[in-house]
C-alpha cells in the first residue's frame, strides 16, 4: 500500500508486510508513546481491525494483536489505559470514510489469527531502566539488577542486599501498573519453590512504584523488554559474578542506614556484623 495515515498522536505507514507506527513527540502526546518512538508490527502479529465512534467529533481505528504477540501488550496484561494504546489511532470524524478504506485494505490482508507462538512485534531496545519508590532498576540485555534506596527499600531488602538476575534464571514478569493500588515489578524465578509470591516491597525480586516513581512510560518499557528476553533465552547455569568495586562514600552510607536498622531492632547483632562485613569487602 505505501500510504499514511495520520491522526492525533500518531501516523500509520501501510507496507506490504508490516504497518509502521511513528508517535508525534509533544506535550499532550502520551508519554508512552514518546518512549516508544515508533513500532513496526508485521501484519501476521495483527487478527483483526476496527473502526468505531471516539469522543469529541472522532473515529478510532484499531489494530487488534494477536495475544503473545507483543512483549509490550503481554507484560501489561491488559492494565493500558485506553488513551496509552499504542494501536489506537485516532482521526477526526471527518476522515472516517478515508479510515474505513484503509481500514478494508488492511482486513484483506491478514491471514493470522489466535495466539502467537512467539514474539512478532520487536521489544523496546535496551539498555532500559527507572527509579522505583525502594530501588533503581537496570537492564542490559542479559540481566537485571536491583539497587536498593537507603529511604525508601524495607529491611527485608537491606539485608538480602543489591540484587542481579541474569535472563537465563527468570521465568517471566508481573508487571502491576503504578496507576493503580499496589503498582510494582517483579521478575518471576525458575527456582522459585512454589508458584506464590509475598509483598512487593518484602520481595527482593522486585520493586515497587509510587508518586512518580515508576511510571508506565518507563516501568512497562523495561517489563515488555525483560520478558522478550527472557522468551528468547533458555535456562543457563547460574553464573558466579564478583561484585564491582563500589564508591566508598556510598558504602558509608549504606553502614550508617544499617545501623540505624540495628539500633531499631530490625537486624540481629549477627545480620549486622555479616551485612557490615559484605559491604566493606565490596571496597
Amino acid at each position: 500500500m505505501g500510504d499514511v495515515l495520520a491522526g492525533f498522536h500518531a501516523a500509520w505507514e501501510f507496507e506490504s508486510d508490516s504497518v509502521l507506527i511513528r508517535y508525534e513527540r509533544g506535550i499532550r502526546t502520551p508519554k508512552l508513546f514518546q518512549a516508544l518512538g515508533e513500532r513496526r508490527v508485521p501484519l501476521e502479529a495483527i487478527e483483526g481491525v476496527t473502526l468505531t465512534p471516539g469522543r469529541r467529533g472522532t473515529v478510532v481505528l484499531r489494530a487488534e494483536l494477536r495475544p503473545g504477540a507483543d512483549p509490550l501488550l503481554e507484560a501489561a496484561a491488559g492494565q493500558l489505559k485506553e488513551s496509552s494504546d499504542p494501536y489506537r489511532l485516532v482521526l477526526p470524524a471527518e476522515r472516517e470514510t478515508l479510515a474505513e478504506y484503509y481500514a478494508d485494505e488492511l482486513r484483506a490482508r491478514l491471514t493470522e489469527s489466535g495466539p502467537a507462538e512467539r514474539h512478532l512485534v520487536a521489544a523496546p531496545e535496551v539498555p532500559l531502566q527507572f527509579k522505583a519508590y525502594d530501588g533503581k532498576a537496570t537492564f542490559d540485555g542479559t540481566a537485571v539488577s536491583f539497587r536498593w534506596f537507603w529511604t525508601g527499600a524495607s529491611s527485608a531488602k537491606w539485608k538480602a542486599g543489591d540484587q542481579r538476575f541474569p535472563i537465563g534464571e527468570l521465568s517471566g514478569v508481573e508487571w502491576r501498573s503504578p496507576e493503580v493500588f499496589e503498582g510494582h515489578l517483579r521478575l518471576l524465578r525458575r527456582d522459585a519453590a512454589d508458584g506464590t509470591a509475598g509483598q512487593a516491597d518484602q520481595d527482593p525480586a522486585a520493586v515497587v512504584f509510587g508518586l512518580g516513581y515508576g511510571p508506565v512510560h518507563e516501568s512497562l518499557p523495561f517489563a515488555g523488554a525483560v520478558l522478550a528476553a527472557v522468551r528468547n533465552c533458555a535456562p543457563v547455569p547460574a553464573v558466579s559474578v564478583a561484585p564491582a568495586r563500589r564508591d566508598p562514600a556510598d558504602i558509608a552510607e549504606r553502614i550508617r542506614h544499617l545501623g540505624e536498622l540495628h539500633q531499631a531492632g530490625l537486624v540481629t547483632d549477627e545480620e549486622f556484623s555479616a551485612k557490615k562485613a559484605e559491604l566493606l569487602s565490596e571496597l
